[in-house]
């Protein structure tokens, strides 16, 4: 099989002479002296990975599923260069296809049980998709509604009887005789009374109605759950029985299986991306890398963070910890200046950490507000692919950063202005503030799509469906009061910019507001979580504005960072 390709499969001859400058470096800490080692992703790995994805983009066969392609520029003994190129993974439910780099040895030896489980968490897979269809559901909230719409509508006349009432007893009052005023507000006693037996009645429907609905969408809820809990046994199963399996080889030519490298666990698929089929090919076929690259081709991904036809760096859960390892044995580059991209929206101040500067807002010793760029996390993430996030890039840059606190929290994909506190009682008096929505917060964003009304108000209760996490819904029944205002700010082509004022903070308030066909109906620029189709870079949301009391200098702070798009 040749999985060894000519430059010229990818690029231009010519190309080989031009720049190579590094736009990241994959790198870790060799197990065994300490170095720190790095190979970089060049201006012409980028290249040969641009005539790849020219090469995918012919074949319908690599656009049906989502992945990660990668390519690694190597030297032979003999000087020359060649390129491997390898797909995280299985390629149309294929492990070993031709011209593609091998998967790592190991995957042979679990195949039967692989195929078994597989088969196992499909079925599971289908069943929950099945009981989340439940007819129950709809049926419950269409009746609940119903209901609580019946309720309103009485209680709304049951409020007008008894205000009438009122006025009633007090005509009698001051015009009938006491044997007969007696008799006159018994009646009116008597229709008060009718009018609680009547609403206790429409209770006691619902109830009768409801709850036989209820009991069948929780059982069906204890069963999802259960078969969640099945599903992650087996998924834990089979990656120990994979891990103990695969072996990695690096280029001091020891081997070790995964197990042994990442013996605390790691999530599926480990050993699977492109980076260690890369490097451990490189590594058993005496081959020299020189520069690697990966990129995202198919549709954007499940949790639609991964755009097609960009590039990314090796994976912090799966990949990163893997690297010191596989790059064991390289000659450890020379110490070298790396410079930092600085934000242009605040040029002269910034943190560095490795590439990117965390622009500096406003600093003293109590807080600290930084412009936090699209695609960074605010803080850390419950998972090891979720840790780098400008919280913990501040811990490792400032010398106090350990006591930093979050006040609030940015969309991952949201750009603009966080808060952090530099002590406890900042943290406390500040969230304190927000809690009593009197920090004035601004937002700007482009919609896809052309607003009609100038300005107003979207007042729509969200919720968090815990079983299509992080997807937020506006729900009647289990939503939070949300409310935002909203200003067109210009009409840019077949676009809308637009000023948001949220007066509450609930999580995606502003992207489901603006996306729900009851708020604007129209997605922001780029929200592929909520239906924007639209080719773009980032999500089109940046918080611009942030004005409020400064906890100890009790003067009030008006902060603003300029929009990037």
């Amino acid at each position: 099989m040749v999985v060894l390709h000519t430059l010229s499969d990818f690029i231009d001859c010519d190309f080989a002479l031009g720049d190579s400058s590094s736009s990241y470096w994959y790198e870790g800490r060799c197990p065994q002296s300490g170095d720190r080692l790095k190979l970089p992703r060049t201006s012409m790995s980028e290249a040969i990975a641009h005539g790849l994805m020219q090469y995918l983009a012919k074949n319908n066969c690599y656009s049906r599923e989502g992945k990660m392609y990668g390519i690694l520029l190597v030297e032979l003994p003999n000087g020359e260069q060649r390129v491997l190129k390898a797909f995280s993974g299985l390629l149309n439910g294929c492990s070993v296809v031709e011209g593609w780099v091998p998967p790592i040895p190991g995957r042979d030896e679990v195949a039967f049980e692989e195929a078994r489980t597989l088969a196992q968490l499909d079925a599971i897979k289908q069943e929950i998709i099945t009981l989340k269809q439940l007819t129950e559901r709809q049926q419950y909230e269409i009746l609940f509604n119903d209901f609580e719409q019946q309720l309103q509508a009485m209680s709304d006349r049951h409020r007008y009887c008894k205000h009438q009432r009122q006025e009633k007893r007090q005509q009698l009052c001051n015009t009938l005789s006491p044997e007969t005023l007696t008799i006159a507000l018994k009646q009116l006693d008597e229709e008060s009374r009718q009018q609680g037996i009547e609403r206790r009645q429409l209770k006691r429907q619902q109830n009768a109605v409801l709850q036989p609905l209820q009991q069948a969408i929780t059982a069906t809820d204890a069963r999802i759950s259960e078969l969640k809990k099945q599903r992650k046994a087996l998924s834990c199963q089979l990656q120990a029985q994979m891990h103990a399996s695969y072996s990695l080889t690096n280029f001091s030519g020891r081997s070790q299986s995964l197990q042994e490298l990442m013996p605390r666990g790691s999530p599926t698929g480990t050993g699977d991306c492109c980076a260690p089929k890369l490097l451990h090919y490189a590594a058993t076929h005496n081959l020299k890398p020189l520069a690697m690259a990966e990129f995202w081709w198919g549709a954007s991904s499940v949790n639609q963070d991964k755009i097609p036809g960009k590039f990314y760096g090796a994976c912090v859960e799966r990949c990163q910890p893997l690297m010191g390892f596989l790059l064991s044995g390289l000659k450890p580059p020379l110490p070298a200046r790396e410079k930092a991209v600085r934000s242009p929206s605040c040029p002269d101040r910034g943190r560095v950490w490795g590439e990117v500067t965390l622009p500096i807002i406003y600093e003293d010793e109590w807080l600290i507000a930084v412009n936090k760029p699209a695609g960074l996390l605010s803080v850390p993430g419950r998972y090891r692919d979720r840790q780098d996030s400008v919280l913990s890039r501040l811990c490792h840059l400032l010398p106090d950063g350990m006591a930093l606190i979050s006040v609030h929290r940015l969309d991952r994909e949201t750009s603009g202005i966080l808060l952090l506190a530099r002590d406890r009682q900042t943290h406390r008096q500040l969230s304190q503030q927000f809690q009593q929505r009197q920090v004035h917060k601004v937002y700007e964003a482009i919609l896809s799509g052309a607003v009609i009304v100038e300005q107003g108000k979207i007042d729509l209760p969200l919720w968090g469906d815990p079983e299509n996490r992080p997807e937020q819904k506006v729900d009647w029944q289990y939503g939070k009061p949300s409310l935002t205002h909203f200003q067109v700010m210009a009409r840019e082509g077949n676009y809308t910019r637009v000023e948001f004022t949220p007066l509450t903070g609930r999580t995606h308030q502003l992207r489901v507001h603006a996306a729900d066909a009851r708020g604007l109906g129209i997605t922001i620029l780029g929200d592929r979580l909520y239906g924007c189709c639209a080719v773009t870079s980032r999500l089109h949301l940046h918080a611009r504005e942030l004005r409020f009391e400064h906890p100890q200098l009790k003067k009030t702070l008006h902060l603003q960072a300029i929009t990037p798009f």
